[in-house]
């Protein structure tokens, strides 16, 4: 309470009403696999664009995570963080200098083929002997030249005249980068940590002695790099990992981390047939644990029987609500080279979800939905094959005359009628998300009748606002939903011991998926 002690007119300001909510982001992806190279944890991409600079594009056959990315945001995806998936063992590699480390962002073979230079800073605005040019080159692993690939690294790939062909494949320069104070706007933790596409730098402690005078030292390679072996599935996150390092965690297990939270969909593409079934379950698991998100899973490749055991998820997956099966594979033309390929269907949905959600809302179910940038289908998929598929929760992928490629299922892997919808499921998972983070301002409140009808009033706006966005079931609001927190949902000893009891009924639109017009022969006479 505020202290009066000399006469005046005082102003306060309180806090009366409703608190507004706000609803959550629905269509922020994760996308897990391996990449060309790259960072481990995860990073926030926006465009196919960004995702080449800091990972590169395809590199190997059976890599899917580059194709999947492209469909994500060709389909109308927005925002998706990459999980880059690596050995645990990998190693990153590094130049040592006497003031310095650089190390290249991210583990794996590639580093052998990134070169650095380093020179005096090309202008005036710094000390010769705190200021340093750091130039990077780097070739992909199909394309190094010879001369740089034995070591000749005399030929310098920045001068206009250079010898060696081809070009770099990706060139950055940092001029003017000081190396002794970090309260300058030039310094490397600030001009080059988090922006270079390709390196992180260190200083060694103490910082002297830092370069003096002209500095032109020689084109080096980075050294000391490897892949550690082949990805396993552990790789791809395991819960029970007892790593303290936070910073060294990747894939799911990183994705528990605060900073993601606003990950509602979340997805890995794997090629290998029984590896993948273990991955899906993991991150099916990952979705459970979390509440607020879910699973894309791609079917088998090269099954055309819609008979097959291993397009039953009954068998090879999990009964749950947060995750849904899409079949078949698709056909779509590689970025860079422009030349078909067969890839999983999961970053197409992933960007029909995003479309779906952005042009209608969340409780549309994301399905009759054009297919961007798919060329054909692995397998055609006739109405005889769907009513074998559907009943047992696979979304296909169908090509109808006139009228494209389309998604054509949205039913979850639940055997529970009241989950069998993706748009209800994850209908439900914005609304919760949405109420727990927009009432996080009643914990420790005066646990009273005042906060209990500010809390209705409060969940009763954001409610309000969705029934009128068509999301709920009703010809009225009290059809649609109900909120009842009072004595009715709290016990003394609930009072006594610090706990809120809320209970919201929420009456959800679910799709038509079965579309039936009876229609009849009639007579030319008035019926009865």
């Amino acid at each position: 309470m505020a202290e009066y002690l000399a006469p005046g007119v005082y102003i306060e300001e309180i806090a009366r009403g409703p608190t507004p909510i706000e609803g959550v982001s629905t269509s922020t992806a994760a996308l897990l696999g391996e990449t060309e190279r790259g960072p481990v944890q995860p990073q926030l991409v926006t465009s196919y664009t960004q995702y080449a600079r800091l990972y590169g594009g395809p590199f190997k056959p059976g890599k899917y995570l580059p194709h999947a990315v492209a469909s994500f945001f060709e389909n109308g995806g927005r925002r998706c963080y990459i999980c880059r998936i690596a050995s645990l063992t990998a190693q990153a590699g590094a130049v040592a200098y006497p003031w310095a480390v650089i190390t290249a962002r991210g583990p794996g073979d590639w580093s052998g083929h990134l070169y650095i230079k380093i020179l005096t800073g090309s202008t005036s605005r710094r000390k010769p002997e705190n200021s340093v040019r750091i130039q990077l080159a780097f070739w992909r692993a199909d394309n190094v030249p010879d001369n740089v690939a034995d070591g000749d690294v005399a030929t310098d790939p920045f001068m206009p005249r250079s010898t060696i062909k081809p070009a770099p494949y990706m060139t950055e320069v940092f001029d003017d980068i000081d190396l002794v104070d970090t309260a300058s706007p030039d310094h490397f933790s600030k001009r080059i940590s988090g922006s270079s596409a390709l390196i992180d730098m260190a200083a060694l402690s103490p910082l002297e002695p830092a370069p003096s005078g002209a500095v032109t030292l020689p084109l080096t390679v980075f050294a000391g790099g490897g892949n550690g072996g082949a990805i396993t599935v552990a790789d791809f996150g395991n819960d029970e990992d007892n790593e303290p390092d936070r910073k060294k965690w990747q894939g799911l297990r990183a994705l528990e981390l605060d900073q993601y939270r606003d990950v509602s969909l979340v997805y890995a593409p794997h090629p290998a047939d029984d590896d993948a079934q273990t991955i899906a379950k993991r991150v099916i698991s990952h979705c459970e644990k979390n509440r607020f998100r879910f699973a894309v899973v791609d079917a088998f490749k090269g099954k055309s029987n819609p008979n097959d055991e291993y397009l039953d998820p009954r068998t090879t997956l999990t009964d749950t609500k947060y995750g849904a099966l899409y079949y078949p594979w698709i056909s779509v033309a590689e970025p860079g080279t422009g030349a078909q390929v067969v890839i999983p269907p999961g970053g197409s949905v992933l960007g029909i979800y995003a479309r779906s959600d952005n042009e209608r809302g969340v409780f549309k179910a994301p399905a009759n939905e054009i297919v961007r940038g798919a060329l054909a289908l692995e397998f055609d998929v006739d109405d005889g094959a769907q009513e074998i598929l559907n009943p047992k929760s696979v979304n296909v992928i169908r090509q109808f005359p006139g009228r494209g490629i389309r998604l054509w299922g949205a039913r979850t892997l639940s055997s529970d009628a009241l989950w069998k919808y993706v748009s209800v499921r994850r209908l439900f998972i914005f609304l919760e998300a949405s109420i727990f983070e927009g009432t996080q301002w009643v914990v420790f409140e005066p646990n009273d009748e005042r906060l209990w009808a500010r809390v209705k009033d409060t969940i009763r706006l954001f409610l309000r606002s969705q029934y009128r966005l068509g999301a709920l079931m009703g010809a009225t609001e009290a059809e649609a939903f109900q909120i009842i927190c009072d004595r009715n949902t709290m016990t003394q000893d609930d009072i006594l011991n610090g706990r809120l009891v809320c209970h919201v009924g929420i009456a959800p639109v679910r799709p038509a998926e079965f579309v039936v017009f009876k229609i009849y022969q009639s007579t030319v006479e008035a019926q009865t």
